[in-house]
């Protein structure tokens, strides 16, 4: 058995007297006595201290920190250690477990919890802790030494403890209407950082079942589009009468499309994009978010149908006031007659409305929904000049029904493109007036010179080209000079 003693060496004394005006004190130097046969015995595994070692230990406590408490573990809002940036370190009050293998430094909060327990599930704690140390002192194994985890916060780093060490009672919650979203995002997205595999398939697929719920949580408790704004990732907060704030809901939709995304959970993803495409139809808002969104995390399936919805509800560009009807008044030019100019340098928060109707969007986008209108008009007006094209039937070529077939299709869709309700439409409303201009055609499917073989030729021929427009929204949508008709 061994004693570790402190022993203020005279020679490290005389040197610490001279040293710099920058030393503090004298140097302290610990040395280890091995237990002989002169030691006072006592019961095994316990030996009694003599009396030069109850004075070396209270001049060490007088060096080192002071303490009144008699426990052998501080309180958990104790201070237990001092950074060299002058923040201080605190005990978890949950997971600062006195039997606890191994701290880890979150924030500034130490956990104290079990290797055993964070190298289940074949995860990268278990790969840290078997690499060879060297000479060096083994990390984790004391306040002053911790394992550094940065990224995390002290609450998703605690609620992913919660899923490691709850008991399965505990866990049922997450199937229940009581289930804390929040819990299981933090929960999947440091399962995934730290490759717990099976931890993080159990939470996505709770956060599946969540939303998958009838009615719809996430619908249900977003808030009315016009209070909305976009903001960075928080936790909801749920107020005082069980409801949620109106930006936190709404950036709860944020998190988890992220985390499908982070995570490469396909049927969590497009869950979450379905239920981001209902809101944007509703708000320009929310089809800012999805514009953003798509941006972010390159979601191609989201970006065309996002960037079309910004394009059709919103004012992206400065309105010119120019009135052409009016003739000009001369006036003499002079500093007081000009415009006042804005120096401030600041238009406004991204993705809110400005007091003149303007959405707010960073130039990128701004640039990207500019060449998307150009290239859908252009589009519009090649589909418009020239009828589409399909293949006649065999028994309207072998008979004299081909030419008036063809004859009453070039009158139908001459007619119906222009028609009033099809010229009501934005011009970049390409999708809009195909679609009308297909109703109209199903109104009219019993015209008297078309074979009924080559009037369904020509209807697949209107679904195909919405379908076709649909999928290259995105390209539509592409930097300028990325499309190949620019």
């Amino acid at each position: 058995m061994s004693q570790i003693q402190f022993v203020l060496d005279p020679e490290d004394a005389d040197a610490g007297s001279s040293s710099s005006a920058e030393s503090v004190g004298p140097i302290i130097t610990v040395r280890k006595r091995g237990r002989c046969d002169s030691d006072p015995q006592g019961p095994p595994g316990k030996i009694s201290k003599g009396y030069d070692d109850i004075d070396t230990d209270t001049e060490m406590e007088g060096l080192i920190c002071s303490s009144t408490s008699s426990s052998p573990l501080p309180a958990p809002s104790q201070v237990v250690g001092l950074p060299s940036n002058g923040t201080t370190w605190h005990r978890d009050e949950e997971y600062y477990l006195e039997d606890g293998s191994c701290v880890f430094l979150v924030g500034e909060t130490l956990f104290n919890v079990h290797r055993s327990i964070m190298s289940r599930d074949s995860s990268s704690f278990g790969t840290m802790f078997s690499l060879p140390q060297g000479n060096r002192e083994v990390e984790g194994r004391s306040d002053d030494n911790p394992i550094i985890l940065s990224g995390d916060t002290p609450d998703e780093f605690r609620h992913f403890l919660w899923a490691l060490y709850a008991l399965p009672p505990d866990l049922k919650v997450v199937s229940s209407p009581n289930a804390n979203l929040c819990y299981l995002i933090d929960i999947a997205r440091v399962a995934n950082k730290y490759s717990f595999k099976s931890m993080e398939t159990w939470s996505l697929d709770a956060i599946q079942d969540y939303v998958n719920r009838k009615p719809s949580p996430i619908l249900s408790s977003i808030p009315p589009p016009h209070a909305y704004t976009f903001i960075a990732s928080t936790c909801p907060v749920v107020t005082s009468s069980g409801s949620t704030t109106t930006a936190e809901t709404a950036d709860q939709l944020t998190r988890l499309i992220r985390l499908a995304q982070l995570c490469q959970h396909e049927r969590l993803l497009n869950t979450m994009i379905g239920l981001l495409r209902q809101l944007m139809s509703s708000s320009v808002q929310y089809a800012y978010l999805a514009m953003t969104l798509a941006d972010e995390l390159d979601l191609r399936n989201l970006r065309g149908a996002a960037y079309l919805e910004v394009m059709q509800k919103a004012v992206v560009v400065k309105k010119v006031k120019v009135d052409v009807l009016k003739p000009p008044v001369p006036t003499v030019s002079s500093a007081s007659s000009l415009p006042p100019v804005d120096l401030s340098g600041n238009p406004g928060e991204e993705g809110t409305v400005d007091a003149s109707g303007r959405l707010i969007v960073t130039r990128a986008q701004q640039l990207r929904l500019l060449a998307g209108y150009y290239r859908l008009t252009s589009t519009w007006d090649k589909l418009r000049i020239t009828p589409l094209p399909f293949e006649h039937s065999h028994s309207c070529g072998a008979t004299w029904h081909q030419q008036g077939c063809t004859q009453s299709w070039l009158e139908f869709w001459k007619e119906k493109t222009r028609s009033d309700s099809v010229m009501s439409l934005g011009l970049a409303d390409v999708l809009g007036r195909l679609k009308l201009v297909q109703k109209d055609y199903d109104r009219w499917g019993s015209a008297t010179y078309m074979h009924h073989d080559c009037r369904m030729n020509a209807k697949k021929a209107i679904g195909d080209v919405i379908k076709r427009v649909e999928e290259a929204l995105p390209d539509y949508f592409a930097e300028p000079g990325g499309f190949e008709e620019d």
